[in-house]
């Protein structure tokens, strides 16, 4: 069956996005020539991404405007709206549940739950993430839009590695 893994920044108070639902605050504490390519590795087992509505609108009017940044996969965005799928954007209407039980059974490699954080926290109650790849930023934004809502059950993890780099930390965990 395919993996599905959770790979997201949040701040160190644990948000996805400030209170207007940018994220311009996500960058380490100065210089970029200490970043790690955590991103590149990632992908290499990536070949399907979910997200919902409001993170795709973000990816092409503010994020990368020009150009769709996620060629290489086949992306799955969940909306009530009616829009017109390409061969590698899929706009579905769709319990993301559903969705993803169908596509674990499917061939192919790994699933990259991007975001945003209703459709990940549906996915936290079901238990569905297999791993959590979580970059935490050293930003304290005080409100916005959490990473993870209200637990209904508890979930263990067990945490596979860390590394730090430009004051960001990476966590990456799976389930127990």
């Amino acid at each position: 069956m395919r993996k599905i893994s959770l790979f997201i920044a949040m701040s160190l108070d644990g948000y996805i996005a400030d209170s207007k639902g940018s994220v311009d605050w996500l960058r380490g504490q100065g210089n970029d020539n200490e970043n790690i390519d955590t991103y590149s590795e990632f992908v290499k087992n990536i070949d399907t991404i979910l997200m919902g509505w409001n993170t795709y609108h973000q990816v092409v009017t503010e994020l990368s405007p020009k150009e769709w940044i996620y060629n290489d996969f086949t992306t799955y965005v969940i909306t009530h709206n009616e829009h017109t799928s390409s061969e590698k954007v899929q706009f579905v209407n769709i319990n993301p549940v559903d969705l993803v039980k169908r596509l674990k059974e499917e061939k192919g490699k790994g699933i990259w739950i991007c975001g945003g954080a209703n459709l990940i926290q549906q996915l936290v109650i079901a238990d569905f993430i297999d791993c959590y790849y979580i970059t935490i930023v050293p930003t304290l934004l005080g409100s916005g839009i959490r990473l993870f809502g209200k637990a209904e059950h508890e979930i263990k993890l067990k945490l596979l590695n860390t590394q730090s780099y430009n004051g960001m930390t990476d966590l990456i965990f799976t389930r127990r």
